[in-house]
């Protein structure tokens, strides 16, 4: 399988790419790369925290005695904030570790989310909220373009040597956002459906497939269970979504771009941790 990096888009600028540490500013944030890289968390963080706490309230959880206008801005300037600080500190570390990332499939996937991070934030999640749950035009047009990035990326995510099992951070903040939304009997339906999935996965992993090296064997295994989860988890949320959600003001389109909104900042920061294991 061919490995997706940078350089087997931009074979040519592997020179240039090289002597980036050499350059100003990266030769004088090289030996303070780790205050730099907790800059860079700290502002993904914020980005991505206040990102979700106004989806939250767009998909009726969360702080939801103030209506979904009031809620972004509140939290507008914050999401501003930690954007300069994503790519100003990004640009920086991405200087002095320049070579790693244009070999590393994690940053592909990190990039991506990056980029479908702030389509689907700024042009259609942060208008629905303005709007209080009203999706305009413009909203539906970024979201198919926001969202078609973050497929991109969950695809090599999905797909990548050494990186794929970092799917399972998206999968499983997927599957605790799910047990926030869902109301009444839905929550108790898809929590106990969700324990038993995991319980029988347990079991057949490390009972019926005791080895943990029998790789022929577990490998598919995994794989399947993976597409239950997947499919356990997003036959919730558009249940949720569609059918047992209690507030009906808002509509079903501006629930999919929040829950797309929540977790392709999840898959961002999970990208970013599995760049160091490559």
């Amino acid at each position: 399988m061919t490995k997706i990096n940078f350089e087997l888009f931009f074979p040519a600028l592997r020179p240039w790419v090289m002597n980036l540490v050499n350059v100003w500013p990266a030769y004088i944030v090289k030996p303070q790369y780790a205050n730099w890289e907790v800059l860079h968390i700290v502002s993904l963080t914020l980005l991505g925290g206040t990102a979700i706490l106004m989806n939250l309230r767009l998909i009726g959880r969360g702080i939801t005695e103030e209506p979904p206008s009031e809620i972004y801005r509140n939290l507008r300037r914050w999401q501003d904030l930690g954007i300069v600080g994503i790519v100003v500190s990004g640009v920086l570390i991405g200087m002095a570790n320049a070579e790693k990332l244009y070999d590393s499939t994690a940053f592909v996937v990190k990039m991506c989310a990056l980029a479908g991070g702030v389509v689907l934030t700024y042009g259609a999640s942060r208008p629905v909220a303005r709007a209080d749950g009203a999706v305009s035009t413009s909203a539906k047009l970024w979201f198919v373009v926001g969202g078609l990035i973050w497929l991109a990326g969950l695809l090599v995510f999905a797909t990548g040597t050494l990186i794929n099992v970092g799917l399972y951070h998206v999968i499983t903040a997927a599957a605790l956002i799910v047990l926030i939304a869902a109301q009444a009997r839905l929550r108790w339906i898809y929590l106990i459906g969700l324990l038993v999935i995991v319980a029988v996965h347990q079991w057949v992993t490390h009972v019926t497939y005791g080895d943990p090296f029998d790789l022929k064997h577990l490998d598919p295994v995994n794989k399947v269970f993976t597409w239950i989860y997947v499919v356990w988890i997003a036959g919730a949320a558009l249940t949720q979504t569609y059918v047992a959600a209690r507030n009906k003001a808002t509509p079903a389109l501006a629930k999919l771009i929040a829950w797309s909104t929540i977790l392709v900042w999840v898959t961002g920061a999970a990208a970013g941790r599995w760049i160091a294991f490559e």
